[in-house]
């Protein structure tokens, strides 16, 4: 696997591919690498001749407060996973490759970066369309890979490539969870032991509503109890909301591609999770 720095350098390794008529799936990551990761790589190799891995914490995706500077950086272990996945390029860049000095232009996809979690952290998902429209301008792939654990942020993608005309097929990839249910996230290693047992609550809330939507219930019933059940475990509950899959729109009783989407903090760690559903 190559490891790359810089964005002419990869530009160039993959105009090399392209002019041999190979197809490139691309997968950005911000390190840290744990399963779910390895997942989308192994995704990716099943539909292309190339797999192209970036792993750049993004200056912009953070806040005031937010944990842009104490969040995990394992370069050394993540290029060794990455070794094993048979990734086939690794780009490594620092934030001066990806952000001018006086850069002016940012992306922002109205109404889908101002709610849920873009309500509770304000710009984070202006960073993060601009990140991956620079990284889609950069590596160019036929095909990029998604985990759905972040559902909001997979939407936003999809409709940024769409309302942009980027030819790139985004490919969602589902959750990979711990035995227990717990989403796999960078961010699980905040939780100390007695968090670590009361996050699978989470998911939890997330099946028993699903259950009570499916059983006919008031749907703003079913959020009030699951915030309700979240609160009595521990958790200091964001949202948890009912929504068309389409558009994150509230749901309506006539919807039937629904996702519920929840996120709340337990102790200093931010969780976030999903499940999708036709009724």
């Amino acid at each position: 696997m190559q490891t790359l720095h810089a964005v002419s350098e990869v530009r160039a390794a993959v105009r090399e591919w392209r002019f041999g008529g190979k197809r490139i799936a691309f997968v950005p990551t911000m390190g840290n690498l744990h399963p779910g990761h390895l997942r989308l790589v192994a995704e990716a190799k099943k539909i292309a001749d190339r797999v192209v891995v970036s792993i750049f914490v993004n200056p912009t995706q953070f806040g005031p407060g937010e944990d842009y500077e104490s969040y995990p950086r394992t370069e050394d272990e993540d290029r060794n996973k990455l070794n094993e996945a048979e990734a086939d390029l690794l780009f490594l860049p620092p934030a001066a490759e990806i952000y001018a000095p006086d850069a002016k232009t940012r992306v922002t996809v109205a109404g889908l970066s101002q709610r849920y979690c873009g309500a509770f952290r304000p710009g984070h998902f202006d960073g993060v369309a601009t990140v991956v429209c620079k990284l889609f301008n950069i590596v160019q792939p036929d095909c990029a890979f998604f985990g759905q654990k972040d559902f909001q942020q997979l939407t936003l993608i999809r409709t940024m490539v769409r309302d942009l005309n980027i030819p790139v097929d985004i490919v969602p990839v589902e959750t990979v969870r711990e035995a227990d249910g717990l989403a796999m996230s960078s961010r699980n290693g905040y939780l100390n032991h007695e968090e670590r047992h009361i996050a699978p609550r989470l998911y939890r809330a997330l099946c028993d509503a699903k259950d009570a939507v499916l059983a006919g219930r008031d749907y703003a019933e079913i959020e009030r109890q699951a915030q309700a059940f979240l609160r009595e475990s521990g958790f200091d509950t964001d949202y948890f909301a009912i929504c068309r899959r389409s558009d994150l729109e509230k749901a309506g009783k006539d919807d039937l591609e629904l996702v519920l989407l929840a996120a709340a903090r337990l102790g200093k760690t931010r969780l976030i999770d999903n499940v999708r559903f036709d009724r």
